[in-house]
């Protein structure tokens, strides 16, 4: 497993994102909040971290849903996994949604969603007239079937 240094800036007052277990692949990130938030339901909300990356050239941060907040709450992020890239400097929100068909508190300090942190490739474009064959072909969105 390899270790990234990655510089940042806590302008709350929790702890910096952290892994739950020694092989969880997501840090828990915190809401940073003046108030707590109530999303209605269906209702989506910019939520604040109070965190400023700077990510080393080459990498990536997802920010991903917390699976027991999906499950038990039906609360998820509307674009995940959200990407943050290697030049953004500003303050990381997190675009929470409620899918329940019941109101949902969000309170400062709550662990909102996972951070992973990863590498990533730049693509130099082959352009040809064709592309190798396979056996699945064209196959997609389900043709292989739910059992």
């Amino acid at each position: 497993m390899d270790h990234v240094k990655v510089k940042i800036i806590n302008k709350s007052h929790h702890p910096l994102p952290s892994y739950a277990t020694p092989s969880s692949a997501g840090m828990d990130v915190r809401a940073f909040l003046d108030a707590p938030v109530t999303l209605a339901p269906m209702q989506r909300a910019l939520i604040p971290t109070g965190l400023y990356l700077q990510l080393p050239h080459g990498y990536e941060c997802q920010l991903r849903p917390r699976s027991g907040l999906s499950l038990k709450k039906g609360i998820t992020l509307v674009n995940t996994p959200g990407t943050v890239d290697a030049d953004y400097r500003g303050e990381i929100g997190i675009i929470v949604i409620n899918l329940s068909d019941e109101p949902f508190v969000i309170n400062d300090g709550e662990r909102i969603c996972q951070m992973v942190i990863k590498e990533y490739s730049h693509v130099t474009w082959d352009e040809v007239k064709r592309i190798d064959t396979t056996e699945r072909g064209d196959g997609g969105f389900g043709h292989t079937g739910v059992d």
